[in-house]
């Protein structure tokens, strides 16, 4: 989408506020073009000397109609800058509700090589141009091109000779203007990538600070941190650099014309052939004149740096959705038992590079099923196809014997809940981050959902109960209590299908234990999925999947696994010496 289309686009629905703005700065030019008239005929009365005296009389009337210039001024200007900003931020916050709501709809694949501060600088910094855009640059152009017309056509007819050589100037300005723009906007564009990078590296650094510490890393963070200051400082001079030689430039350009109405027009009024009236009130449109033309490049500058923003906002919003709704999309047919079936299924995240291929797998409603195999098989990325975080690139997924490319996404996602390895949890307290899973859920089905996760004592033990802040990310609980609390928030969401990315890892025995009671509570009733990296904890599955080398191995229950001597086997054998050779220590 081009940056002039996004603009006029999200200017739609502040098309009232737009048309006040135009007349009051219509309005605003045509009072500013009264007042050297006021001063031109108040010279010809007091120069005058045959003047009637009641001609005298003029002068009051003249001084009330300056007053009321004034205050109409002051009044459109008012108007014209308020009601400007209500459409400029008016028009910030919905680009930044779209922006952010495109975000949540691009698939997982699109998060994979960016970096957060560049998407928030996007989403922020580049958006927050349009304000600049809409609410200053384009009504200051608009204004200065009418006040420009307007003074031309007054000139005119005072003296359209002198008008003529006053006006030698303006195609060098003009000219002026366009070497300018097209050297401004990639510099300008550049600046705001590069303030994007620094938020990247900020946001970045401060989620990390533990791992800074821990390594002594701060002073070489700072280094690091500064250099990209400094970058960001360079872009920054280097387009306002332009902006320091082309401002005086234009300045000059325009005392060239002031020059020849001095020369000119002195001469034309000292041989009297222009009332002195006449060559005052041109020097004052004059300055009117050649203000708008300077105001120009003050503008254009605005322009061009919120276009830049406008080309970055663009970018982001021409990003495919990957994954997203078929246009015949129905929802599942209630109940949902939860029977998955994968026929055929290959995947790749980059093509020719195959991560899953001859998938075929058959799982129950209500069964227990395990992914075990070495690390980067490809367990985790089969659950991601179940929820469509991506689409198979061959084959198909079944969920009741419809094809999930064909159930509406949010619909999908509703009957599934998902307990991570790497629990996260969001700034606010325990309860904010338990209702998560249903927004709506009353007091008793929030505490319920603790007890099941074997989470509520602990909850209890903490200074505000249910109201202690967990800190960003849950930086004030360990591992072990943010698991459990995520498995509160899959139980109260009780969802159909239950997928548990080794939900157990990283943790101690004693916690482990909790999270495992917790866990055979919530996957009563349900489909349910497990990759483990303890098979100690899936000898119970009703099936256990073994992945290697980007498909499956073997399947079959633990009994059966191991009377096949396989590869479950090796890994269940060599686990088995490891926890010994521990237990012995």
């Amino acid at each position: 989408m081009k940056p002039l289309q996004l603009v006029l686009r999200y200017t739609r629905n502040y098309t009232w506020q737009l048309v006040v703005t135009i007349i009051s700065m219509l309005l605003l030019v045509v009072v500013q073009l009264t007042l050297p008239w006021i001063i031109k005929t108040l010279i010809d009365i007091v120069t005058d000397p045959s003047a009637d005296p009641d001609s005298w009389q003029m002068i009051t009337t003249l001084t009330f109609a300056a007053l009321g210039i004034f205050l109409m001024r002051g009044f459109l200007q008012f108007t014209r800058s308020y009601v400007a900003h209500i459409a400029g931020w008016g028009v910030v916050a919905n680009l930044r509700k779209h922006l952010y709501q495109h975000l949540q709809r691009l698939s997982l694949r699109f998060y994979e090589d960016k970096q957060t501060g560049q998407l928030m600088s996007q989403v922020v910094n580049d958006s927050d141009l349009f304000e600049t855009l809409i609410a200053h640059a384009i009504p200051d152009v608009f204004v200065n091109v009418l006040t420009l017309v307007g003074v031309i056509f007054v000139l005119g007819s005072i003296n359209w000779g002198l008008l003529l050589l006053s006006l030698v100037p303006v195609p060098l300005m003009l000219v002026s203007l366009r070497f300018y723009a097209k050297r401004v906007r990639p510099a300008f564009r550049f600046r705001q990538k590069e303030l994007g990078d620094l938020n990247a590296l900020l946001n970045e650094n401060i989620a990390g600070i533990r791992e800074i510490k821990a390594f002594t890393r701060e002073e070489a963070e700072s280094d690091r941190i500064g250099k990209r200051i400094d970058n960001y400082r360079n872009s920054l001079l280097r387009a306002l650099r332009m902006m320091a030689i082309f401002s005086p430039f234009i300045e000059f350009t325009s005392s060239l014309g002031m020059l020849v109405v001095i020369f000119f027009g002195g001469r034309l009024a000292y041989q009297g052939l222009l009332p002195v009236s006449d060559l005052v009130a041109f020097f004052l449109y004059l300055e009117i004149l050649y203000q708008p033309i300077r105001a120009l490049s003050g503008a254009w500058e605005n322009i061009q740096s919120a276009l830049a923003g406008a080309d970055r906002v663009s970018d982001l919003l021409d990003e495919s959705q990957e994954v997203q709704d078929q246009k015949d999309a129905r929802r599942l047919a209630e109940p949902v038992q939860g029977a998955i079936t994968f026929k055929d299924v290959a995947f790749s995240y980059i093509e020719g590079e195959v991560v899953l291929r001859d998938i075929n797998l058959e799982i129950l409603a209500h069964q227990v099923v395990a992914l075990v195999g070495p690390t980067g098989v490809g367990k985790s990325t089969l659950v991601s196809l179940i929820p469509r975080f991506y689409d198979v690139t061959s084959g198909a997924i079944t969920l009741d014997g419809q094809d999930t490319r064909t159930i509406k996404l949010e619909n999908l996602r509703q009957q599934i809940s998902i307990v991570l390895q790497d629990v996260y949890l969001f700034y606010g307290t325990v309860r904010d981050n338990i209702l998560f899973g249903r927004p709506d859920a009353s007091e008793r089905d929030v505490i319920e959902a603790a007890v099941v996760a074997n989470v509520h004592e602990f909850i209890l033990d903490l200074p505000d109960g249910y109201d202690t802040m967990v800190g960003e990310r849950g930086v004030k609980l360990s591992g072990g209590q943010k698991q459990r609390i995520s498995i509160a928030r899959a139980v109260l969401k009780y969802a159909p299908i239950l997928i548990l990315d080794e939900a157990t890892s990283s943790v101690d025995t004693q916690t482990e234990l909790l999270i495992q009671q917790a866990l055979e509570r919530l996957i009563a009733g349900r489909t349910t999925i497990v990759i483990a990296h303890r098979l100690s904890t899936i000898r119970s599955a009703d099936k256990i999947v073994v992945l290697e080398g980007r498909r499956i191995k073997e399947t079959g229950s633990h009994a059966e696994l191991l009377a096949h001597n396989g590869l479950y086997k090796q890994l269940y054998t060599v686990q088995q010496r490891i926890d010994e050779e521990l237990e012995s220590l």
